[in-house]
């Protein structure tokens, strides 16, 4: 079956009771069992529950894997399900991540991470030269992330999991912005990919959460799962409905945000008041060659860099009317935030840099938003 179909009809099975169009939604924490036996196969929510197993088999059969063995644990955020990747592994091993990695991924590798054993290097990972020059007889791991946030680079994912392949290291990838409709990492050679699915996935704005998928069942997937577990930092059974009936248009809304994005790429593209647009569907991206490749669709997200700085750029974003001042991405009304002002001061983000998440709004009503805001902020 096709993606859209799958993300309508994978692995939910009528009930015979009920004979319930949508997937149920199972909110008990606890499940009866029989004097020697679990006849039903739960016992206790933290470590199973029903809706959070039929998400989990929904997202496996999305990103894929090999022969279809993929596997997913679906945990309490994306920053949760990122947590877990690294505490798989051991004091000593070390980290090889994007030099402009989510601000979040990077705080946690320095703070948390690092202090406990692991040892990390930041690096240019869409320069492979690069790549290959930081590695180290005890790299374990390879975070990608492409596109990356906020500047949108694009490594090249299977010539990484290539290099890092050839030194016994595991490739994660974090795909949240391109979503399995627009990029196939498992595919590309990734072991492990990464999900917040409060973005795209959920789609609306109104739930939280996080997943890991792994190419196969394997000891790596096993160490995940039971961090996720023991610690418990699982995804409710609501939120895990909301995500599913989020997945069910996914196909279709990251159609739509591609074109809508892109439109708005263009635009502000040949604006004066611009010095800078940062998409990889445009063709003076200078990842666009290999987005083209590795990607079908190039998303919904994009950065612009307005002459001027801090002030000029938070000027035009106060100066909209349909895009929303807020943090996250990936609903259907379209965001606008001054990255480097969130990220705080170790933010390694351009000051005059502003991130757009390019919603389902029409885009000529959005374009002639960031038109009347550009003009508006840099008038006189």
């Amino acid at each position: 079956m096709r993606f859209e179909t799958l993300a309508i009809h994978a692995d939910h099975s009528k009930d015979p009771a009920s004979g319930d169009v949508t997937p149920p939604l199972h909110l008990s924490t606890t499940f009866e069992r029989e004097s020697s036996s679990n006849p039903h196969g739960y016992v206790y929510t933290r470590t199973e529950n029903p809706t959070r197993a039929a998400l989990e088999r929904l997202l496996a059969t999305l990103e894929g894997g090999a022969e279809g063995a993929a596997e997913a644990a679906a945990f309490a955020s994306g920053s949760a399900a990122t947590a877990a990747v690294f505490q798989s592994l051991a004091p000593g091993d070390h980290v090889l991540a994007p030099s402009d990695v989510y601000h979040g991924t990077a705080r946690q590798l320095r703070t948390v991470f690092a202090p406990w054993g692991l040892a990390v290097d930041f690096v240019d990972m869409s320069d492979l030269a690069a790549v290959e020059a930081a590695l180290r007889p005890n790299t374990r791991l390879l975070w990608v992330e492409s596109p990356s946030n906020p500047l949108l680079k694009i490594s090249d994912i299977a010539a990484i999991c290539a290099l890092a392949h050839a030194v016994d290291a595991v490739v994660a990838c974090d795909n949240t912005w391109a979503t399995p409709v627009a990029q196939r990492p498992l595919e590309l050679g990734a072991d492990l990919v990464v999900h917040s699915t409060t973005k795209y996935l959920g789609g609306h704005s109104d739930t939280l959460g996080g997943a890991v998928v792994a190419r196969t069942g394997d000891e790596r997937f096993a160490r995940i799962r039971q961090i996720q577990g023991s610690l418990g930092a699982v995804l409710s059974p609501f939120d895990c409905w909301l995500t599913m009936r989020g997945v069910r248009t996914l196909a279709y809304r990251m159609r739509g945000h591609t074109e809508h994005a892109l439109a708005v790429a263009r635009f502000l593209a040949e604006h004066a008041a611009v010095e800078a647009v940062h998409y990889p569907g445009l063709p003076t991206h200078a990842g666009h060659a290999v987005a083209a490749r590795q990607m079908s669709l190039f998303g919904g997200m994009l950065s612009v860099q307005t002459h001027g700085g801090a002030e000029t750029a938070m000027a035009v974003a106060g100066a909209t009317h349909i895009f929303t001042r807020a943090t996250s991405l990936g609903g259907v009304e379209s965001l606008i935030e001054h990255r480097a002002s969130v990220e705080g001061p170790e933010s390694l983000t351009p000051q005059n840099l502003l991130r757009l998440s390019i919603g389902l709004e029409h885009p000529d009503d959005l374009i002639e938003d960031l038109d009347q805001a550009l003009r508006t902020a840099t008038r006189g």
